[in-house]
């Protein structure tokens, strides 16, 4: 039976969503449907569509009570909004339906599991703390009945010394003989951070096994997000922790995104690591998912928005935050390598193609502007014996805004920069990573949207990912060179025209949910 509460956020989001005109939205990237967005959630396939779960409050554009936002996806590029799936409306999740993930469970149910917090209530017998648990609830891939056995992991699941306030994001699978396995973020007795594993034969009975990975004091405090996966053979960890500190040109983010790889110990229990690097090394990247396709590609979204710079949006909206393009994950000289998922292609409308053009000083390209673009460009020097000092594209330009990417190949650095996007805030607008030096030559696609820009370099090899609020009009790009540059580029227009039909579906959902009074909601 869906709750008061649950009610009142579908009723209020089928309304309110329809105060956003579709032109004040990313194009391509999903978007909150309406108030606050920020971890994605429960991103998984279930009965063949792709479901994204997200951290939402529908009532306002700032953090709050936490409830889960839902949309689907037949191509991982369009999509549609579902009903809220999750409200904080039982006891173990009063203060908030707090991050997860989803499953789908051999009897065709889908299974959702999500941290619940309790917070201090100041009262006697109330806590004194905040309280976070392992919850679940379980759906048919619109409405969700939570267990009546939750929360079904709590403090006494926690191994001694471990956290009993933070204790978070539960990260599920299924395993080939068909048990199931969960890692969940948790603080130490030294507060730096450690994930912990758990299994279960039937999804809804779990127990420890061992804590699978510490954080040592390395890579900030406590970690979030975890996820955990076989890739090209190798064992990956992604957690997201807080308040790193910068190693090199490294974990530049604060809170940002760590890739670990190496291999799993069975008989421990325990994740060996080998190598580790930041996933993203732009401004806006966090806690990102990852699944599996039905043609076993692992896909990742993020959530497309940092921690310290909540305040850079100029864009008076009903809306705050979007993922990230979901990408394509491989290993690759023992890095992790991320690619547009292919499925973008088949947005590009016509080719608009430059090859060796060489220059110095300011050049624009015919048929090279655009908001909504997929570009790849490949610099090299244009005289091998005096290589050019650097090179920047300027885009999202008129008169008065531009948002940079530039590169000085003897210092081997690319940098982003939005200070002149249009901010009127003095927040973070740089990042600056370091890049494979191959004597002033580099490859990188830039994918631009509305809001965004997303960089793959060198074939994915290293991503810089940032949001961006200049005025959509604003459609400039040129390129920079001190010193002589050999330039290839590669442009195509991005199209998305289609939103599927989200609101004249939205009656069918509802008389799903089993709500009465859908006629009340005017929908067009």
């Amino acid at each position: 039976m869906t709750s008061q509460i649950l009610r009142d956020a579908r009723h209020y989001e089928a309304i309110a969503e329809q105060t956003i005109p579709p032109e004040k939205r990313p194009a391509f990237h999903l978007s909150t449907r309406v108030g606050w967005m920020n971890d994605p959630n429960g991103f998984s396939y279930y009965q063949g569509r792709c479901h994204l779960f997200y951290q939402y409050y529908p009532y306002g554009t700032k953090w709050g009570l936490m409830h889960w936002g839902h949309a689907v996806t037949d191509d991982l590029l369009h999509w549609e909004y579902l009903p809220a799936a999750l409200a904080p409306d039982s006891l173990p999740d009063r203060d908030g339906c707090f991050s997860g993930s989803a499953i789908e469970l051999p009897d065709g149910r889908q299974l959702l599991m999500y941290t619940g917090v309790v917070d201090p209530g100041g009262v006697p017998g109330e806590p004194t703390e905040s309280i976070q648990t392992q919850c679940l609830a379980v759906g048919d891939g619109v409405n969700y009945e939570k267990y009546e056995g939750n929360p079904v992991l709590t403090v006494d699941d926690v191994p001694e010394g471990g956290s009993k306030v933070d204790f978070r994001d539960p990260k599920m699978w299924r395993e080939a003989d068909g048990s199931y396995g969960c890692v969940v973020g948790n603080r130490p007795a030294d507060g730096s951070g450690q994930l912990l594993y758990y299994t279960s034969d039937d999804g809804f009975h779990w127990r420890f096994e061992s804590v699978l990975a510490q954080n040592l004091g390395r890579f900030g405090l406590m970690w979030e997000c975890p996820d955990f996966f076989v890739l090209d053979g190798r064992h990956v960890l992604l957690v997201s922790p807080q308040d790193m500190l910068p190693d090199g040109y490294e974990y530049h983010n604060g809170n940002g995104t760590v890739c670990l790889i190496g291999r799993y110990d069975a008989e421990r229990k325990r994740f060996i690591e080998e190598t580790n690097h930041a996933v993203d090394y732009g401004i806006d990247f966090y806690a990102p998912q990852t699944t599996l396709t039905p043609d076993g590609r692992r896909i990742m979204i993020g959530w497309m928005q940092n921690w310290d710079t909540l305040s850079v949006s100029t864009v008076k909206s009903r809306w705050f935050g979007q993922m990230t393009l979901p990408r394509e994950l491989s290993i690759r000289n023992g890095r992790l390598y991320q690619r547009p998922v292919r499925e973008l292609d088949a947005l590009r409308g016509e080719r608009v193609a430059h090859e060796n053009v060489r220059f110095s000083g300011e050049r624009t390209l015919e048929g090279v502007s655009g908001r909504t673009v997929d570009i790849t460009v490949t610099i090299r020097p244009g005289d091998t014996g005096n290589v050019y000092k650097k090179f920047a594209v300027w885009f999202g330009k008129n008169d008065a805004c531009h948002t940079t990417l530039s590169y000085r190949p003897y210092e081997s650095i690319l940098k982003i920069d939005r200070k002149f996007s249009g901010s009127r805030r003095a927040v973070i607008h740089q990042r600056r990573c370091k890049v494979p030096d191959r004597g002033g030559e580099l490859t990188f696609r830039m994918i631009l949207d509305r809001f965004s820009v997303e960089v793959f370099v060198n074939d994915g090899e290293q991503t810089l990912t940032a949001t961006m609020f200049t005025d959509p009009s604003a459609d400039g790009i040129c390129f920079l060179a001190d010193g002589e540059v050999c330039m290839d580029v590669e442009k195509y227009d991005l199209n998305n025209d289609s939103k599927l039909g989200v609101q004249k579906r939205e009656k069918e959902w509802y008389h799903r949910a089993g709500d009465d009074d859908t006629h009340e909601i005017p929908l067009q």
